[in-house]
């Protein structure tokens, strides 16, 4: 095969699948990188592994696509995503240095708000528990240190040394590649919605194959809707999310890394973070509010001109020597949302045999290592899952909670 390049809070007791994991045949649907590292685990264990994806691993109308994405270990007090982080984190790194991959940029992280801001506060001291290295910058020390950003006098910032940028495309065809290498099948194909309860035997594809297996996982991040619409097309939200690059000064070297780290400004409402010019493909500015409704299959992936006369005040303000500079790129991508941020990780309630893997909620990226291996002990052993991946947890409205 060739890759192309390019309001119930319930404990729920997960039953394990009655054979031995050498013998076990799974299918996953979706290679985003929930997915792919879900069947890269799923294969390390033992199993049988096909991987279905209707566009292929990291294609661009995926959540996974793009060039970039942070890892980051603030997370204010939801101690279980420093701690998810924490874990990817290593398993990434393993996984690059183990397959000549260059596709972590540890470059750090500046994560701005505001002095008395909690969530800074409260990601302090779980950072601190865990073990995390980090320095807190005041305001003067945060100008100093970086004059290229422009902030207001109550503004500081919490600097992650060893924390940085993921190549997002990239590394998802990695491990899709390496999954395949190590035996596992790739699937190059529209999956059909399922139908029935129970205990599933097969998905069929649109060519005409049906693909049967002991268990199946569907984490196809903002297809999830669409494919279970009854069940989660009220309970998962993609949202269009605009990235804009621009062009920095020649010769100015302030906004390549190492002098310009990844950042995360949370000193307002406006929701920005962005990126170092890597690789020189510009100065990346992107919009963590969530935008209108998305739908993966048809949007039109062009760039409005309110959200670019909106990112260019707030680049004026903050790094003002980019106040008059070009837009080189830009992308439109989308968050596949729960009601509160949280991922669903959990059993399917009419299937026995399907799982559900998805709601990356658009911090999701990073973890990516650790659901994998998370969701695929809970396919092959069981165990308890944690009633903050339950479908039980996940509502019919927004009020978002995770950052």
């Amino acid at each position: 095969m060739t890759l192309r390049r390019r309001d119930v809070t319930v404990a729920l007791l997960a039953t394990p699948i009655a054979r031995g994991a050498s013998s076990l045949k799974v299918a996953v649907v979706g290679a985003g990188v929930f997915g792919a590292w879900t069947a890269y685990s799923l294969l390390q264990s033992g199993a049988s592994v096909t991987l279905i994806d209707a566009y292929g691993a990291g294609n661009s109308r995926s959540s996974s696509g793009g060039e970039t994405r942070i890892i980051r270990m603030a997370y204010g007090p939801d101690a279980i995503y420093t701690r998810f982080a924490l874990r990817a984190l290593g398993l990434w790194k393993e996984f690059f240095a183990e397959h000549g991959y260059p596709y972590f940029r540890p470059d750090g992280v500046l994560w701005m708000a505001k002095q008395d801001n909690p969530y800074a506060r409260a990601s302090m001291g779980v950072m601190r528990e865990a073990g995390v290295r980090f320095d807190v910058l005041s305001p003067s020390e945060l100008r100093r240190r970086y004059p290229q950003i422009q902030v207001e006098e109550d503004v500081g910032a919490i600097y992650e040394s060893e924390s940085g940028a993921l190549m997002a495309r990239s590394a998802v065809e990695a491990v899709t590649e390496q999954f395949v290498k190590r035996g596992g099948r790739f699937v190059n194909s529209l999956v059909r919605p399922p139908a029935g309860k129970g205990k599933l035997d097969a998905v069929r594809t649109a060519s005409g194959e049906s693909i049967p297996a002991d268990a199946f996982v569907f984490a196809c991040g903002p297809w999830l809707p669409k494919v279970f619409p009854e069940l989660l097309g009220n309970r998962i939200f993609p949202t269009r999310q605009e990235v804009i690059f621009f062009g920095p000064p020649a010769g100015d070297e302030s906004f390549w890394p190492p002098k310009m780290p990844v950042w995360i400004d949370f000193s307002d409402n406006l929701g920005f973070y962005g990126f170092p010019n890597i690789d020189d493909r510009g100065f990346k500015v992107a919009f963590d509010k969530h935008g209108p409704p998305a739908d993966p299959d048809n949007m039109e992936r062009i760039l409005g001109e309110d959200k670019l006369r909106e990112a260019r005040r707030y680049v004026a303000r903050r790094f003002p020597a980019l106040r008059n500079a070009p837009v080189i790129e830009s992308r439109i991508c989308q968050y596949e949302n729960t009601s509160n941020g949280d991922f669903l990780i959990d059993r399917h309630p009419s299937w026995d045999n399907v799982w559900l893997v998805g709601g990356g909620s658009g911090h999701g990226f990073k973890h990516g290592p650790a659901v994998g291996e998370y969701a695929s002990e809970r396919v092959l052993k069981g165990g308890t899952i944690d009633p903050r991946f339950s479908l039980a947890t996940k509502n019919i409205r927004q009020d978002r909670a995770v950052y």
